[in-house]
């Protein structure tokens, strides 16, 4: 027995050697061929890890973090100090926001304050005092490691929740304004929660106070600074620049606005990313603001892969399984509970899934736990493996985030009709239309009958289009088009046509099966989606169907051609040719098949005569004699 044991720990010191001896050749490789290598193996990690992690379900958040893991100490160890790549990789975070700023005016900054102060306030304040209370109320920590535990990992990390709403094109909804505004807050509070670590400390002193006091007045002149420059510098320094015809200098130009007011914050004590996201805003009704996007969209994708990458690095793979249980359940626990406050927060002013949507986006522990857990313990607050095992935690968090998102995505829709909201009274419905659907299509549909003075009713389910409507003073009621108890309220066996204008090819379907089914009488006018789509509706028998871009589409052919020289009346009558032979092939699809008719989509038109001629040719010369009596070309 002894001599197994001792050539089993023979073999296992010769594999841990083996190892060591191949991460140290490593090592010594990369220090050879410097940046080039440091670059291409980043690279190489980006443009595999995240094919492969879509291949196997995985958003590609956790596969830049898995890939961080591989290339990382805990893995190959390419990179034996990743803390030196997330400084550079941060800059990522910070083109990202700046591109948010583009995206927003400062009125509808102002028009968040609400949402910002209130929301965001709420929600930090709230998730910390939970962890905290959980943490100290199980022994884990003291109560002043307990506070800073808590405030660390109940901020969110911006760039995955960013990222994520960005994927889904939800940034602009609803609940991703409000999330939004909640993150916003959370970078606000950054330099004062800086300032409350050292008083938190054995032996903090009222000099701290008159410290945190000069630090909020350098702050709010960073903040005046950076606006009374975006607002009177910055357009005449862009429109400087233009004028040299330089493509490379208005890059160069949008990366230094960028960085610069990122550094201006940090200088003052405040988040990069607040800086540029700023200077995003003040930007927002620049004329250059299109020309800044395009310039800075591929720093920001490479940058951002790049601080996933190096999050993954990070992780310490040996802790985590020494604290496997203790990490894993701390991480579960937390992610669990910042989607439940969320929820209970957002559920006064949002959907059910909205809320919940909202609350997952939001699980992740963010990159300024990074920054507040290691100070604590340098403050003597918390012990150094007590700060090992929250920065553990804080990554599980981090890695978990991006599941939890797509899963309860995927649960909303597959079960979006057990979470609507009931629908509105229809008491005060007395139109002669119903217009189901109020987005772009069924706005102009509304517009031409409102402009005749016949009343409408209209119905859709989005909450934000609602509110929207509603701002603009028109009345929507919320209602599913494709149940029949909210189209019986809505009046849909009284009125005198129903159109049907939603974008969704399936709901538009289901809609008109339903109609014809319970009210077969009723005039049904269709948005249709394509061909297929209108051979589909031609075949249930609606009164009159229509592609939602094929007139827009006829129009915009018409004036092209107008552009190239032809004269209105020719390009009048092209576009009604292309109409009737357009109809030609419907008539002969409905028959034969979608295939059906395809010879007629090259075929040409043949000018002809304005009037017939009232008699025979006859020639004046021997030479047209011969042309006239030639019989015709078969």
């Amino acid at each position: 027995m002894r001599t197994r044991h001792g050539r089993a720990n023979s073999q296992g010191r010769n594999r841990a050697a083996h190892l060591c001896e191949l991460r140290t050749v490593m090592t010594v490789q990369l220090g050879e061929f410097g940046f080039l290598t440091f670059g291409l193996v980043l690279l190489l990690t980006a443009v595999l890890s995240v094919p492969i992690g879509r291949k196997i379900g995985l958003p590609s958040i956790v596969a830049y973090l898995l890939g961080g893991i591989i290339i990382g100490p805990s893995g190959f160890a390419l990179f034996p100090t990743p803390e030196s790549i997330i400084p550079v990789s941060v800059l990522g975070v910070v083109m990202l926001l700046f591109l948010i700023g583009l995206e927003l005016e400062l009125g509808q900054l102002l028009a968040m304050r609400r949402a910002i102060f209130g929301l965001g306030a709420a929600q930090l304040a709230s998730t910390a005092l939970a962890i905290a209370l959980l943490a100290h109320g199980l022994g884990l920590l003291g109560w002043r490691g307990a506070i800073v535990a808590g405030l660390a990992l109940a901020m969110s990390a911006t760039a995955i929740a960013l990222q994520i709403l960005e994927d889904r094109g939800e940034l602009q909804h609803s609940y991703g304004q409000r999330a939004f505004a909640i993150l916003l807050f959370q970078d606000m509070a950054v330099v004062p929660l800086l300032a409350l670590l050292p008083l938190l400390a054995q032996g903090g002193t009222h000099a701290d106070l008159g410290q945190a006091s000069r630090a909020v007045a350098l702050i709010a002149g960073a903040i005046a600074a950076l606006v009374l420059a975006g607002r009177y510098l910055l357009n005449p320094f862009f429109r400087l620049l233009a004028h040299s015809g330089s493509r490379e200098v208005m890059t160069a130009a949008a990366l230094l606005v960028v960085l610069g007011a990122a550094l201006a914050m940090q200088l003052a004590g405040m988040s990069m990313a607040l800086g540029a996201f700023l200077a995003g805003v003040l930007l927002a009704e620049s004329n250059y603001r299109h020309e800044l996007e395009a310039d800075i969209e591929p720093f920001r994708g490479l940058l951002l892969a790049l601080f996933f990458m190096g999050i993954g690095m990070s992780i310490d793979i040996g802790l985590v399984r020494a604290n496997l249980v203790l990490i894993t359940v701390a991480a579960v626990t937390i992610t669990v509970l910042k989607a439940a406050i969320v929820w209970l927060l957002f559920r006064p002013v949002c959907a059910r899934g909205d809320a919940l949507r909202a609350g997952s986006v939001l699980t992740s522990a963010g990159e300024f736990a990074f920054v507040l857990i290691p100070l604590g313990s340098s403050l003597g607050v918390f012990d150094e493996r007590a700060s090992d095992v929250l920065i553990a935690i804080t990554a599980m968090t981090m890695l978990l985030g991006p599941l939890v998102a797509s899963l309860s995505d995927t649960l909303l829709q597959r079960f979006a009709g057990s979470e609507e909201r009931e629908a509105d009274d229809f008491a005060g419905a007395r139109g002669s239309v119903l217009v189901i659907g109020w987005g772009r299509f069924g706005q102009i549909v509304s517009q031409c009958l409102l402009a005749e003075g016949i009343d409408v009713t209209t119905i859709d389910r989005d909450p934000e289009m609602i509110r929207q409507a509603g701002r603009f003073g028109f009345k929507v009621y919320y209602g599913d088009g494709t149940r029949l108890d909210v189209l019986r309220a809505a009046g849909a066996g009284k009125v005198r046509l129903i159109a049907v204008c939603v974008d969704d090819r399936d709901s538009a379907s289901r809609i008109v099966d339903l109609l014809k089914s319970e009210f077969p009488g009723s005039e049904l006018y269709v948005r249709a989606y394509d061909r297929r789509h209108s051979l589909a509706l031609i075949a249930k028998g609606v009164s009159f169907e229509l592609r939602e871009t094929y007139e827009s589409a006829l129009a915009f052919g018409r004036k092209t051609l107008e552009a190239l020289g032809l004269d209105s009346e020719r390009a009048l009558a092209v576009e009604e040719f292309v109409r009737r032979r357009d109809l030609d092939r419907l008539v002969l699809q409905q028959a034969e098949g979608i295939t059906a008719g395809r010879d007629l989509l090259h075929t040409t038109m043949v000018q002809e005569p304005l009037s017939k001629p009232s008699g025979e040719a006859r020639p004046l010369n021997p030479e047209a004699e011969e042309i006239v009596d030639r019989p015709a070309a078969e």
